[in-house]
Parts: C-alpha cells; sequence; structure tokens
C-alpha cells in the first residue's frame, strides 16, 4: 500500500509568519509553523513531519505532492553531494536550512518513498487542501489567533514545531521553485560567465519557455524586462506570456559575457528570429549559490547604410 500525501509551506513577506502543512484527507493532516521563517523552511518542515508522523507506516511507500521544486531537489540530488562536502556548497559556504535538512536526512534512512511535482495553485485538490492550512498558520502567527494544528496522524500526537535559526533567513519569493543549476562548482569568473551563458540559453529555449516553472526558477522575483517595443514587463507578465507564446527557435550570437561585481554577470548578445535581429542585454545576479535573471532589455538592431 502506498501512503499519497501533499506537502506545502507558505509564508507572509517571505521571510515573515510562516506555515507548513501536510495532508492525506480530512481525518490525515497536520500543519504548524513559526512566527518568523521562509516559505522554504515551511516546504522543507512539511516533508519532514510527514516522515516523523507515518514512522510506524515505514513498510509502506511514501508518495509525497510538492509544488516546491526547491524539496525535491534538495532531498534527491543535492543532499549527497552537500554532505560530502561537510553540508556546505561548492564555493564553501554553508548549506541554507541546515537543521531541516540533517533533520530530514535522517528521517528518510531507511524509508521506502517517492516525490511527485504538482504545479501549485492549479487545482490539485491535496495541494490545494495542504496549502490552505499551511497559509492558515502563517495568517494565524500573524494575526496572533489560535494555530490550526489539524488531527494529525490516527495514534500519534502532534509534536511543536523545531525552532530554527530565522537569523539569516534571507527574502525568496514565495512558491518560488528551486533553480534549475544549483551551483555545484568553483565560483571563478570562468565558471560564472560559463553558467550564466548556459542558463541566458536555456531561458531562449521555447521548450522551457513554454513551462511557467521552469522560468519562474531562472527569474529573479524582482525580474523586469524592457522589451523590443519598448513596454516594461514584470515577473508575473513575462512568466505568463512566455508560457502561451508560439515563439519560434532564435539564433543566437554571443557578443560579451562580463563579471562586472562579485556576483554579478552582464551578458550582451544578439538574436536572430524570422530575419530580424535584436540586440539583447542580460543581468544576472547570483543569490544564495543560484543565478537569476535580474533585468533584460531588447533592442531591434539598426543595420547601418
Amino acid at each position: 500500500m502506498t501512503i499519497v500525501a501533499a506537502a506545502d509551506g507558505s509564508a507572509l513577506g517571505n521571510p515573515g509568519p510562516a506555515g507548513w502543512a501536510w495532508y492525506v484527507d480530512e481525518e490525515r493532516w497536520a500543519a504548524g509553523g513559526w512566527p518568523h521563517g521562509t516559505n522554504n523552511q515551511g516546504e522543507l518542515m512539511a516533508v519532514l513531519d510527514l516522515l516523523n508522523a507515518t514512522v510506524g507506516h515505514a513498510d509502506e511507500e511514501l508518495h509525497v505532492l510538492c509544488d516546491s521544486q526547491y524539496v525535491i531537489n534538495a532531498v534527491t540530488k543535492w543532499m549527497p553531494g552537500w554532505k560530502r562536502k561537510g553540508w556546505r556548497k561548492a564555493d564553501g559556504s554553508p548549506v541554507l536550512n541546515l537543521e531541516l535538512l540533517k533533520q530530514l536526512d535522517a528521517a528518510l534512512a531507511g524509508r521506502r518513498y517517492s516525490f511527485e511535482w504538482v504545479k501549485g495553485h492549479a487545482g490539485h485538490d491535496l495541494n490545494e487542501a495542504a496549502d490552505l492550512r499551511a497559509r492558515a498558520v502563517a495568517i494565524a502567527y500573524q494575526n496572533g489567533s489560535p494555530i490550526p494544528t489539524g488531527p494529525g496522524w490516527p495514534g500519534r500526537e502532534t509534536p511543536q514545531a523545531p525552532s530554527i535559526d530565522t537569523t539569516a533567513t534571507a527574502s525568496e519569493p514565495a512558491g518560488s521553485p528551486a533553480p534549475l543549476f544549483e551551483l555545484d562548482e568553483p565560483t571563478t569568473h570562468e565558471t560564472d560567465t560559463a553558467t550564466v551563458e548556459r542558463l541566458e540559453q536555456r531561458l531562449l529555449d521555447p521548450a522551457v519557455r513554454s513551462d511557467a516553472a521552469e522560468v519562474a526558477a531562472l527569474l529573479h522575483h524582482r525580474f523586469e524586462e524592457i522589451g523590443t517595443s519598448g513596454r516594461l514587463w514584470d515577473r508575473e507578465t513575462t512568466i505568463q506570456s512566455m508560457e502561451t507564446s508560439t515563439d519560434p527557435a532564435v539564433n543566437v550570437e554571443i557578443l560579451s559575457t562580463d563579471v562586472i561585481a562579485d556576483g554579478v554577470v552582464l551578458v550582451v548578445y544578439r538574436t536572430v528570429t524570422r530575419g530580424a535581429a535584436q540586440l539583447r542585454s542580460s543581468l544576472w545576479l547570483l543569490v544564495d549559490g543560484r543565478w537569476r535573471l535580474r533585468f533584460h532589455q531588447g533592442t531591434a538592431e539598426s543595420i547601418a547604410g
């Protein structure tokens, strides 16, 4: 038998009042949170508490539905490398959310489990149920009202969420997927420029542009673009536009890639689509080991003569 559950997190202000929740059905769900935390901490805690709640059913497979690619990638891809490096990234900086990740690592030992990414706020019943409960906890902390913890798992008391270190929590976009590229190589200028060029090319791939989650993973939460028409685009309208566009593949010529400050790379390039050429520039920022596109501008190329 397989236990199917959704796990989700919510943070108002991110960081701010935060909640987590997992949901199987109306008789089996739990929620909790903290007065101050991040969305990613809530996502991690939801999975951790689900594992702890079902420890008496370790012989059954646990299938976890998540709208957080950060959680899925952390558990299924990144943790072995982080552990080998002493829970540090390749550049020597400590891994974020270390306390929760170590507890997750221990809770996963010996368990049969699988993770499935589901698109958030898209009408998935279990995901919506977990999201609603996680947000309710965050709102309760914000308002100072009683915390709706839920019935938990039958026969198990709902535990108090462990304390977490929130002194170094940086603002992060609520509900954002994990990045498609987690920096796991030396942060030299050479690797910085090569990495950013690769991500810029990826963002121009029609298959990526049609996937809102993948586009969101590459864009900074304060992303802005000035298009070739002169229109100013924000992050949400850019994601929506890409998801519904039918743009053909483009030919790309990188003109220059320069590190203009630590963790800041500027890419200038030319694209040609249907015979029309545009000059483009992109400003990428390195935030917590993740490259995010902060600003982009496109201008129709003028041919002299």
